[in-house]
Protein backbone atom coordinates (compact mmCIF):
# COMPACT_ATOMS: atom_id res chain seq x y z
CA UNK A 1 0.00 0.00 0.00
CA UNK A 2 1.25 3.18 -1.02
CA UNK A 3 1.06 6.28 1.02
CA UNK A 4 1.31 9.92 -0.41
CA UNK A 5 1.76 13.50 1.01
CA UNK A 6 -0.76 16.54 0.08
CA UNK A 7 0.80 19.93 0.03
CA UNK A 8 -0.84 20.87 3.49
CA UNK A 9 1.05 18.29 4.78
CA UNK A 10 -2.22 15.70 5.25
CA UNK A 11 -1.74 12.27 4.59
CA UNK A 12 -3.34 10.09 1.21
CA UNK A 13 -3.89 6.67 1.79
CA UNK A 14 -5.62 5.03 -1.07
CA UNK A 15 -8.96 3.14 -0.38
CA UNK A 16 -8.26 -1.00 -0.88
CA UNK A 17 -11.54 -2.68 -0.44
CA UNK A 18 -11.67 -6.06 1.61
CA UNK A 19 -13.92 -8.13 -0.68
CA UNK A 20 -12.64 -10.31 -3.44
CA UNK A 21 -13.16 -8.68 -7.01
CA UNK A 22 -13.97 -12.51 -7.99
CA UNK A 23 -17.84 -13.37 -7.60
CA UNK A 24 -18.56 -17.30 -7.18
CA UNK A 25 -21.84 -17.57 -7.41
CA UNK A 26 -22.63 -16.61 -10.39
CA UNK A 27 -19.50 -18.17 -11.98
CA UNK A 28 -20.62 -21.53 -11.16
CA UNK A 29 -24.31 -20.87 -12.22
CA UNK A 30 -23.26 -19.74 -15.44
CA UNK A 31 -21.30 -22.99 -15.32
CA UNK A 32 -23.94 -25.05 -14.22
CA UNK A 33 -26.26 -23.70 -17.35
CA UNK A 34 -23.80 -24.31 -19.90
CA UNK A 35 -23.36 -27.82 -18.47
CA UNK A 36 -26.95 -28.21 -18.98
CA UNK A 37 -27.69 -26.84 -22.44
CA UNK A 38 -24.26 -28.91 -23.54
CA UNK A 39 -25.58 -31.61 -22.48
CA UNK A 40 -29.02 -31.77 -23.63
CA UNK A 41 -27.52 -30.66 -27.33
CA UNK A 42 -25.20 -33.36 -27.52
CA UNK A 43 -27.85 -36.00 -27.11
CA UNK A 44 -29.44 -33.97 -29.24
CA UNK A 45 -27.00 -34.24 -32.03
CA UNK A 46 -26.14 -37.82 -31.35
CA UNK A 47 -29.94 -38.97 -31.93
CA UNK A 48 -29.55 -36.75 -35.24
CA UNK A 49 -26.68 -38.05 -36.11
CA UNK A 50 -27.80 -42.12 -35.25
CA UNK A 51 -30.05 -41.44 -38.07
CA UNK A 52 -27.35 -40.68 -40.16
CA UNK A 53 -26.09 -44.72 -39.81
CA UNK A 54 -27.29 -47.37 -41.16
CA UNK A 55 -26.38 -50.89 -40.79
CA UNK A 56 -27.51 -51.16 -44.68
CA UNK A 57 -25.84 -50.75 -47.38
CA UNK A 58 -26.43 -47.74 -49.39
CA UNK A 59 -28.46 -46.52 -46.77
CA UNK A 60 -25.78 -44.23 -44.14
CA UNK A 61 -23.90 -41.29 -45.02
CA UNK A 62 -20.22 -41.64 -45.65
CA UNK A 63 -17.46 -41.00 -43.26
CA UNK A 64 -17.13 -37.52 -43.93
CA UNK A 65 -19.97 -36.18 -44.21
CA UNK A 66 -20.83 -37.60 -40.76
CA UNK A 67 -17.26 -35.99 -39.00
CA UNK A 68 -17.69 -32.99 -40.64
CA UNK A 69 -21.42 -32.52 -39.32
CA UNK A 70 -20.35 -33.59 -36.38
CA UNK A 71 -17.83 -30.72 -35.90
CA UNK A 72 -20.17 -28.16 -36.94
CA UNK A 73 -22.64 -29.03 -34.38
CA UNK A 74 -20.03 -29.11 -31.45
CA UNK A 75 -19.03 -25.61 -33.17
CA UNK A 76 -22.38 -24.76 -32.15
CA UNK A 77 -22.95 -26.42 -29.02
CA UNK A 78 -19.70 -24.77 -27.84
CA UNK A 79 -21.06 -21.29 -29.07
CA UNK A 80 -24.30 -21.74 -27.64
CA UNK A 81 -23.18 -23.20 -24.39
CA UNK A 82 -20.82 -20.19 -24.12
CA UNK A 83 -23.10 -17.37 -24.31
CA UNK A 84 -25.89 -19.03 -22.18
CA UNK A 85 -23.71 -19.19 -19.12
CA UNK A 86 -21.49 -16.05 -19.91
CA UNK A 87 -24.67 -14.14 -20.09
CA UNK A 88 -26.13 -15.43 -16.77
CA UNK A 89 -22.57 -15.25 -15.13
CA UNK A 90 -22.60 -11.41 -15.85
CA UNK A 91 -26.20 -10.96 -15.06
CA UNK A 92 -26.23 -12.79 -11.38
CA UNK A 93 -23.53 -10.56 -9.83
CA UNK A 94 -24.19 -7.88 -7.94
CA UNK A 95 -23.26 -4.12 -8.86
CA UNK A 96 -19.50 -3.32 -7.59
CA UNK A 97 -19.51 0.23 -6.11
CA UNK A 98 -16.65 3.11 -6.62
CA UNK A 99 -15.05 0.81 -8.93
CA UNK A 100 -13.59 2.10 -12.22
CA UNK A 101 -16.09 1.18 -15.65
CA UNK A 102 -13.25 -0.52 -17.03
CA UNK A 103 -12.28 -2.55 -14.06
CA UNK A 104 -15.84 -3.73 -13.89
CA UNK A 105 -15.76 -4.50 -17.88
CA UNK A 106 -12.59 -6.88 -17.04
CA UNK A 107 -13.94 -8.74 -14.17
CA UNK A 108 -17.05 -9.27 -16.08
CA UNK A 109 -15.26 -11.21 -19.44
CA UNK A 110 -12.71 -12.36 -16.29
CA UNK A 111 -15.68 -13.91 -14.59
CA UNK A 112 -17.37 -15.12 -18.00
CA UNK A 113 -14.10 -17.25 -18.94
CA UNK A 114 -13.52 -18.42 -15.59
CA UNK A 115 -17.29 -19.77 -16.23
CA UNK A 116 -16.33 -20.96 -19.54
CA UNK A 117 -13.49 -22.91 -18.05
CA UNK A 118 -15.42 -24.73 -15.53
CA UNK A 119 -18.01 -25.51 -17.63
CA UNK A 120 -15.87 -27.27 -20.30
CA UNK A 121 -13.71 -28.91 -17.97
CA UNK A 122 -16.52 -30.88 -16.81
CA UNK A 123 -17.67 -31.54 -20.08
CA UNK A 124 -14.55 -32.70 -21.34
CA UNK A 125 -14.40 -35.53 -17.62
CA UNK A 126 -18.10 -36.13 -18.30
CA UNK A 127 -17.63 -37.39 -22.46
CA UNK A 128 -13.71 -39.04 -21.32
CA UNK A 129 -15.66 -41.08 -19.16
CA UNK A 130 -17.90 -42.30 -21.99
CA UNK A 131 -15.16 -42.83 -24.54
CA UNK A 132 -13.26 -44.61 -21.51
CA UNK A 133 -16.72 -46.89 -20.60
CA UNK A 134 -17.32 -47.69 -25.05
CA UNK A 135 -13.30 -48.63 -25.01
CA UNK A 136 -14.15 -50.71 -22.13
CA UNK A 137 -16.54 -52.36 -23.77
CA UNK A 138 -14.71 -52.44 -26.80
CA UNK A 139 -11.73 -53.61 -25.65
CA UNK A 140 -13.48 -56.96 -23.91
CA UNK A 141 -15.47 -57.49 -27.11
CA UNK A 142 -11.84 -57.73 -29.09
CA UNK A 143 -10.63 -60.15 -26.28
CA UNK A 144 -13.44 -62.56 -26.60
CA UNK A 145 -13.27 -62.00 -30.50
CA UNK A 146 -9.58 -62.79 -29.98
CA UNK A 147 -10.34 -65.92 -27.69
CA UNK A 148 -12.14 -67.35 -30.47
CA UNK A 149 -10.15 -67.17 -33.45
CA UNK A 150 -7.36 -68.19 -31.56
CA UNK A 151 -9.43 -71.48 -30.95
CA UNK A 152 -10.52 -71.57 -34.86
CA UNK A 153 -6.92 -71.15 -35.86
CA UNK A 154 -5.32 -73.33 -33.59
CA UNK A 155 -4.36 -75.81 -36.46
CA UNK A 156 -2.72 -73.09 -38.69
CA UNK A 157 0.48 -71.66 -39.03
CA UNK A 158 1.29 -68.39 -36.90
CA UNK A 159 2.05 -65.11 -38.39
CA UNK A 160 5.20 -65.12 -37.49
CA UNK A 161 5.69 -68.37 -39.24
CA UNK A 162 3.95 -67.50 -42.38
CA UNK A 163 7.04 -65.83 -44.24
CA UNK A 164 8.84 -69.12 -43.28
CA UNK A 165 5.82 -71.86 -44.23
CA UNK A 166 5.85 -69.37 -47.47
CA UNK A 167 9.53 -69.91 -48.77
CA UNK A 168 9.10 -73.64 -47.60
CA UNK A 169 6.20 -74.51 -50.04
CA UNK A 170 8.59 -72.39 -52.50
CA UNK A 171 11.04 -74.62 -52.56
CA UNK A 172 9.06 -77.84 -52.02
CA UNK A 173 6.81 -77.65 -55.16
CA UNK A 174 6.49 -80.24 -57.23
CA UNK A 175 7.61 -80.56 -60.58
CA UNK A 176 3.82 -81.81 -61.81
CA UNK A 177 1.90 -79.67 -59.51
CA UNK A 178 -1.46 -80.65 -60.67
CA UNK A 179 -1.37 -83.88 -59.32
CA UNK A 180 -0.57 -82.58 -55.78
CA UNK A 181 -3.39 -80.61 -56.37
CA UNK A 182 -6.18 -82.79 -56.80
CA UNK A 183 -4.41 -85.31 -54.22
CA UNK A 184 -4.47 -83.43 -51.47
CA UNK A 185 -7.31 -80.68 -51.04
CA UNK A 186 -6.67 -79.51 -48.18
CA UNK A 187 -2.59 -78.94 -48.20
CA UNK A 188 -3.29 -77.24 -51.51
CA UNK A 189 -5.74 -74.79 -49.58
CA UNK A 190 -3.68 -73.82 -47.36
CA UNK A 191 -0.58 -73.20 -50.00
CA UNK A 192 -2.91 -70.78 -51.65
CA UNK A 193 -3.84 -69.35 -48.71
CA UNK A 194 -0.14 -68.27 -47.88
CA UNK A 195 0.65 -67.35 -51.09
CA UNK A 196 -2.15 -64.97 -50.65
CA UNK A 197 -1.37 -63.92 -47.61
CA UNK A 198 2.46 -63.49 -48.85
CA UNK A 199 1.48 -60.99 -51.64
CA UNK A 200 -0.96 -59.06 -49.08
CA UNK A 201 2.17 -58.55 -46.92
CA UNK A 202 4.86 -57.80 -50.04
CA UNK A 203 2.55 -55.73 -51.72
CA UNK A 204 2.02 -57.68 -54.69
CA UNK A 205 2.42 -61.70 -55.83
CA UNK A 206 5.33 -62.44 -58.06
CA UNK A 207 4.30 -63.91 -61.49
CA UNK A 208 5.59 -67.47 -60.92
CA UNK A 209 3.48 -67.26 -57.69
CA UNK A 210 0.54 -66.23 -60.57
CA UNK A 211 1.57 -69.23 -62.59
CA UNK A 212 2.02 -72.04 -59.61
CA UNK A 213 -1.87 -70.52 -58.70
CA UNK A 214 -3.05 -71.06 -61.91
CA UNK A 215 -2.09 -74.46 -62.11
CA UNK A 216 -3.62 -75.23 -59.07
CA UNK A 217 -6.85 -73.71 -59.86
CA UNK A 218 -6.54 -75.41 -63.15
CA UNK A 219 -6.37 -79.00 -61.66
CA UNK A 220 -9.15 -78.03 -58.77
CA UNK A 221 -11.52 -76.91 -61.35
CA UNK A 222 -11.23 -78.52 -64.77
CA UNK A 223 -10.70 -74.82 -66.48
CA UNK A 224 -8.29 -74.64 -69.12
CA UNK A 225 -4.58 -73.11 -68.58
CA UNK A 226 -5.87 -69.51 -69.80
CA UNK A 227 -8.94 -69.69 -67.97
CA UNK A 228 -7.72 -70.47 -64.97
CA UNK A 229 -5.25 -67.84 -64.72
CA UNK A 230 -7.90 -64.80 -65.97
CA UNK A 231 -9.53 -66.17 -62.86
CA UNK A 232 -6.11 -65.81 -60.79
CA UNK A 233 -5.88 -62.44 -61.95
CA UNK A 234 -9.32 -61.46 -61.53
CA UNK A 235 -9.20 -62.29 -57.92
CA UNK A 236 -5.81 -60.56 -57.40
CA UNK A 237 -7.62 -57.70 -58.10
CA UNK A 238 -10.29 -58.02 -56.49
CA UNK A 239 -8.40 -57.80 -53.44
CA UNK A 240 -6.73 -54.90 -55.16
CA UNK A 241 -9.63 -53.20 -54.80
CA UNK A 242 -10.38 -54.14 -51.54
CA UNK A 243 -6.92 -53.15 -50.39
CA UNK A 244 -7.39 -49.54 -52.17
CA UNK A 245 -11.49 -49.21 -50.57
CA UNK A 246 -9.75 -49.70 -47.22
CA UNK A 247 -6.81 -47.31 -47.67
CA UNK A 248 -9.35 -45.03 -48.81
CA UNK A 249 -11.64 -45.40 -45.82
CA UNK A 250 -8.94 -45.09 -43.63
CA UNK A 251 -7.24 -41.91 -45.15
CA UNK A 252 -11.14 -40.29 -45.30
CA UNK A 253 -11.22 -41.48 -41.19
CA UNK A 254 -8.20 -39.42 -40.58
CA UNK A 255 -9.24 -36.38 -42.35
CA UNK A 256 -12.54 -36.50 -40.59
CA UNK A 257 -10.56 -36.91 -37.51
CA UNK A 258 -8.35 -34.16 -38.29
CA UNK A 259 -11.45 -31.49 -39.14
CA UNK A 260 -12.95 -32.56 -35.84
CA UNK A 261 -9.88 -31.70 -34.09
CA UNK A 262 -9.03 -28.71 -35.59
CA UNK A 263 -12.70 -27.06 -35.45
CA UNK A 264 -13.10 -28.41 -32.05
CA UNK A 265 -9.76 -26.29 -31.26
CA UNK A 266 -11.13 -23.07 -32.85
CA UNK A 267 -14.66 -23.30 -31.74
CA UNK A 268 -13.10 -23.70 -28.22
CA UNK A 269 -10.90 -20.37 -28.56
CA UNK A 270 -14.36 -18.90 -29.89
CA UNK A 271 -16.34 -20.26 -26.99
CA UNK A 272 -14.26 -18.73 -24.32
CA UNK A 273 -14.49 -15.45 -26.37
CA UNK A 274 -18.76 -15.65 -26.25
CA UNK A 275 -18.67 -16.79 -23.13
CA UNK A 276 -16.48 -13.24 -21.71
CA UNK A 277 -18.41 -11.10 -24.24
CA UNK A 278 -21.27 -12.40 -23.00
CA UNK A 279 -20.81 -11.68 -19.14
CA UNK A 280 -19.19 -8.13 -19.89
CA UNK A 281 -23.11 -7.38 -22.14
CA UNK A 282 -25.13 -9.05 -19.13
CA UNK A 283 -23.11 -6.85 -16.48
CA UNK A 284 -23.80 -4.03 -18.48
CA UNK A 285 -27.27 -4.42 -18.48
CA UNK A 286 -27.01 -5.63 -14.90
CA UNK A 287 -25.66 -1.55 -13.96
CA UNK A 288 -28.07 0.03 -16.64
CA UNK A 289 -30.72 0.61 -13.77
CA UNK A 290 -29.69 2.16 -10.39
CA UNK A 291 -31.77 1.27 -7.51
CA UNK A 292 -31.62 4.52 -5.14
CA UNK A 293 -32.80 5.22 -2.02
CA UNK A 294 -34.05 8.20 -0.96
CA UNK A 295 -33.92 9.75 3.01
CA UNK A 296 -35.57 12.98 3.76
CA UNK A 297 -33.43 15.74 5.44
CA UNK A 298 -34.49 16.14 9.01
Amino acid sequence: MSVSMTGSGEIATPVESSKSAMTWGPIFGGAAAAIGVTLILLLLGSGVGLTMVSPWSGQSSSLGTVGVTAAIWLVVVQWLSSGLGGYITGRLRTKWAAVHTDEVFFRDTAHGFISWALATIFVAGFLASSLTSLAGAGAQAVGSAATAAGTAASSTASAADLPTAYFTDALLRPEQARAGATSDDTAATAEVSRILLNGAAAGQIPDDDKAYLATIVSARTGLSEADARTRVDTVLKRIDDAKVAAQKAADEARKAASTTALLGALSLLIGAFIAAAAAAFGGSQRDEEEDLIITSRI
